[in-house]
């Protein structure tokens, strides 16, 4: 059976990821469909985790960077009462506790746990110790020590209580981890809780409502395929932006630095167009000699 003929495909598409599917499985099965010579993805989902996943192909993997370091927001599913090996239901039950919670208590648990706390990455994380994953020692047994980071919970909404069980919305910054954060809120009421579902609802502006499902895209042609992808400047668009002329676009692309004496603020980075509106890629502001320099550029003049 003859392979497909891979193709340069540039463009974002925002990916419905399913249950039980690792984002490089569902990155790859996005890869296939799509027929792209290259693709990345911006932010691992676990398995057990669903929604939104950026998926980049060709050009828009230059700028993927930009979405690994934005705010997030979760929905969360928590199991109170119960703690797991792995933090969430794919792990086994190791210790119970009390389940007897008010809304009340566990709403103040969560209001402790909102604004700029210190977080301890999880053993079940893809985290990398002497260049291996961490949670490849964890299914050791093997606890590595874990340094604190600095992070911001910007809200925690309950929509749904019932205990043991309880449903919250979470804004937060890039680096926390949903899983730890149920323990902490769990730990708040001197008690166990674990993770029975998380979906990612929101990143660096793209809203699930955006979203389709592999199912979804295997159901279309080629021309309906590429008619859901975002051009690869969304990455950025909350970058400033500039206009430059041919000739100093041709500089950036050889690797020169025109001189630029624009008034603009920002140092970098900086979204280049052209005059009529072609995405370039970035550039920073070399202000102690007046020129740009470029970052990343796009090899093909379609945005």
């Amino acid at each position: 059976m003859t392979k497909p003929t891979k193709r340069a495909v540039n463009g974002v598409l925002l990916l419905d990821k399913p249950l039980n599917l690792s984002s490089n499985t569902a990155l790859q099965k996005a890869r296939r469909l799509y027929r792209a010579e290259k693709a990345g993805h911006t932010g691992v989902l676990d398995p057990l985790a669903t929604g939104l996943l950026p998926v980049c192909f060709g050009e828009a993997a230059k700028f993927a960077q930009y979405l690994l370091d934005a705010d997030k927001a979760y929905t969360a599913t928590l199991q109170l009462g119960a703690a797991s090996s792995t933090g969430d239901a794919e792990g086994e039950i190791i210790a119970t506790a009390r389940t007897d919670i008010s809304r009340e208590e566990f709403q103040t648990a969560c209001t402790a746990l909102t604004g700029n706390i210190r977080q301890v990455p999880p053993m079940f994380s893809a985290l990398k110790h002497e260049g291996k994953p961490l949670y490849e020692y964890a299914r050791q047994g093997i606890v590595i020590e874990r340094k604190p980071r600095d992070i911001t919970i910007y809200s925690i909404e309950i929509t749904d209580f019932a205990a043991p069980k309880a449903v919250i919305d979470v804004r937060c910054s890039k680096g926390t981890y949903i899983r730890t954060l149920s323990e902490d809120i769990a730990k708040q009421m001197h008690t166990f809780a674990h993770l029975t579902a998380l979906r990612r609802t929101e990143t660096a502006g793209f809203h699930i409502g955006q979203t389709h499902t592999l199912e979804a895209i295997e159901a279309l042609d080629e021309a309906g395929r590429d008619a859901l992808l975002l051009p690869c400047d969304v990455l950025v668009r909350h970058l400033p932006k500039i206009e430059l002329n041919d000739k100093a676009v041709e500089m950036l692309k050889f690797g020169q630095r025109p001189q630029f004496h624009e008034n603009i603020s920002a140092a970098s980075p900086i979204r280049v167009y052209t005059k009529n509106g072609g995405f370039v890629g970035l550039v920073e502001y070399r202000q102690e000699i007046g020129r740009l320099q470029a970052l990343r550029l796009m090899n093909t003049a379609k945005g």
